[in-house]
């Protein structure tokens, strides 16, 4: 055949990361059958990189790495250099970045992985500096000692040999199951799901990872938003009633919302905190956090009444109607961390976000609102952030009627007013970069956020919101004829078969789609969406499902995604969802559910924290639905402010018409 590798096929991809790369001397190929042929053919191992878009150190390995002449021509001769969009192939990241934590005890993003040309592992990292520091092993001495040992026949046996173990601890990891649900008790099986006193097991270890002075999880930096365990506190506290899981779900959502994480002048929430108190963040937005951080408060809200947490939702809307909006609905995927800084003319991380004192006094017109903000938000001559700021809520109202001599209303519009004009300035800036994939899973992550706020909240406009990007999703991605979906959409371009928590989160979107109007047409989609998961995913011998789709493209393993990370867990917002649908439908959801929480009971008694969203699922299929039918051509907003507004966690809204005629044609 011919060969691919000697050109870099980056432009041909719609992926925006992919397409960062495609000016690199290095030969980059997509993840496809000819790149993974040509290194077969040219008996050459595989260099995988794997990142996103909106990856700091993707940006910088690529600045020193791979637009280096020296290290393309070592990269191009001796290996098949491979781009994959972590975002568009879950997939492909979670077997090598499994690896990755199984060898080097950490992870994370850019993800350098070497392989035989079977795509099995022999050498994996993260970042790698372009020359040795510190104890790290420069990228170009590391590929040229890797090509000079793969032409070793000694070395080469070796580093096969482990490859294959590394790649039977990979499946051992992902994919194998206990014995097969439902023969019994052997090699230490369950006989039967976790019960609810799981729910409490989770909420006590996230109550003991709680960072009780700063709020949020864990004693140090980086500090994580984790909206999984929040929900986890949320439904406990409404259990058990115990007060201190109510505590710490406040002190996370008030550390959140007052430190550096979200954004005080635009809206919306920064990837993480590098710091415990929360004051610097990774600076890149990502839709999923925009979406189940939200939730969160949603649910705080709920909990508490507190309107500061409907504020923070709002707000957090607000940013995304206003920036990750495709204009025909669907949201978009990613904001860069970086963009370009105006006084150097280079792309900085955070340079769209901080401000100087001097900034603040030359926009805000009115010299004693300027001084409100910096005051307020810790705006500092020495800086939190490479010599400028990240706005941080540090000061009450109370104390700034105090140091100014000002009434509580006064101070409130004073800072309002200075917001407004340093957002308004801000937009002038050059801005960060955007990934405008639309990905089916993020999407119906949103979707449900929307659809629920619409409910809690009552505004109507995000019941609309929901429904928009759901028809922009279901007409674009969704083939009606095959009764598949795809997970990405680019400019016209669609591209990867839909993975488990496409169709998971999609569907829960759907649902609550037609919890907040009751269209019956969105529960017909979560059904049909559902029975795609049983017939895709469901492993009836196995008990488990999958990642990956039956009849998808074979991988060194079928990955399992159980535990929560970035995003909630696919296989527990599967069977939160089935168990759902459970109630709609002759289909048998209940027992598919019912049989994967058995098959992984011990798993998930074992280490309740890391399994959050199934931790959540085993409550639900023993506590069961709190459903409400209304038979009604629409939600009443007496009835609606009276009941969405409070908390009841498993609360189904089941919308009907009111007449037997209506009734029979919605049937």
């Amino acid at each position: 055949m011919s060969d691919p590798t000697r050109r870099n096929r980056l432009e041909e991809e719609e992926s925006p990361y992919l397409r960062q790369h495609a000016d690199n001397p290095v030969n980059w190929q997509p993840w496809d059958e000819r790149a993974l042929e040509a290194a077969e053919e040219r008996d050459v191992p595989i260099f995988l990189s794997i990142g996103y878009s909106a990856c700091h150190w993707c940006h910088v390995m690529e600045d020193e790495s791979f637009e280096d002449e020296t290290v393309a021509e070592v990269l191009n001769e001796n290996f098949v250099p491979i781009k994959v969009d972590r975002e568009e192939r879950p997939d492909v990241d979670s077997i090598y970045m499994t690896v990755c934590q199984l060898v080097t005890g950490r992870g994370g993003w850019p993800l350098s992985a070497w392989l035989t040309p079977e795509g099995k592992p022999f050498f994996v990292g993260t970042y790698f500096p372009r020359e040795g520091q510190q104890g790290q092993p420069g990228f170009l001495d590391l590929c040229e000692r890797i090509a000079d040992s793969w032409e070793s026949e000694d070395d080469r046996e070796e580093m096969e040999h482990r490859a294959q173990q590394w790649t039977d601890a990979a499946k051992d990891q992902l994919e194998e199951t206990p014995d097969a649900a439902g023969t019994g008790t052997e090699a230490g099986a369950s006989p039967e799901p976790p019960s609810s006193e799981v729910l409490e097991t989770a909420a006590d270890a996230t109550v003991r990872s709680a960072d009780r002075q700063h709020g949020g999880f864990g004693s140090g930096g980086p500090k994580f938003p984790q909206p999984s365990r929040l929900r986890v506190l949320a439904r406990a506290y409404d259990r058990t009633g115990r007060e201190e899981y109510l505590e710490v779900l406040e002190e996370a959502l008030d550390a959140m919302s007052v430190g550096g994480l979200y954004d005080h002048v635009g809206g919306g929430f920064h990837r993480y905190c590098v710091d415990r108190d929360w004051t610097v963040p990774h600076f890149e937005k990502m839709l999923y956090d925009n979406a189940e951080i939200p939730r969160a408060f949603l649910a705080g809200y709920q909990l508490t009444g507190e309107d500061r947490y409907a504020e923070i939702v709002a707000d957090t809307l607000a940013f995304v109607d206003r920036e990750l909006t495709h204009d025909e609905g669907g949201f978009f995927s990613t904001l860069d961390a970086q963009s370009e800084s105006p006084e150097t003319g280079e792309r900085e991380e955070g340079a769209f976000y901080v401000w100087t004192p001097a900034e603040v006094h030359d926009i805000v017109e009115n010299e004693t609102d300027a001084a409100l903000f910096c005051a307020r938000y810790d705006i500092t001559e020495s800086g939190n952030f490479e010599g400028r700021n990240q706005p941080n809520r540090v000061a009450r109202v109370s104390e700034l009627a105090g140091q100014f001599d000002l009434e509580g209303n006064e101070i409130l519009k004073r800072l309002e007013s200075a917001c407004q004009q340093l957002f308004e300035a801000r937009e002038e800036r050059p801005r960060p970069n955007r990934d405008e994939k639309v990905l089916a899973g993020w999407n119906g992550l949103l979707i449900s956020t929307y659809a629920e706020a619409a409910l809690v909240l009552g505004e109507n406009e995000y019941a609309e919101t929901a429904v928009d990007a759901l028809e922009f999703v279901r007409d674009r991605l969704w083939n009606e004829d095959e009764r598949r979906l795809s997970r990405r959409y680019k400019d016209g371009d669609v591209k990867v078969d839909g993975y488990l928590e496409d169709y998971a989160f999609l569907a829960r979107g759907a649902f609550d789609c037609y919890q907040a109007t009751g269209e019956v047409d969105h529960l017909a989609f979560a059904l049909e969406l559902a029975r795609v998961i049983e017939a895709e995913f469901w492993d009836a011998e196995r008990g488990t499902l999958y990642f990956t789709p039956e009849s998808g493209e074979s991988l060194v393993t079928r990955p399992q995604e159980l535990g929560d990370q970035s995003t909630p867990s696919a296989t527990g917002v599967a069977v939160e969802t089935l168990l759902t649908l459970d109630e709609f439908a002759a289909d048998d959801f209940e027992g598919i559910a019912a049989t994967v929480l058995e098959t992984h009971a011990n798993t998930i008694e074992a280490n309740a924290l890391e399994h959050a969203t199934l931790c959540l699922a085993a409550d639900r299929l023993e506590s069961g639905a709190l459903e409400v039918t209304v038979a009604a051509e629409e939600l009443p907003e007496a009835w609606r402010d009276g009941f969405a507004s409070r908390y009841y966690p498993d609360r189904i809204f089941a919308l009907r018409p009111p007449t037997a005629d209506g009734l029979e044609a919605w049937l």
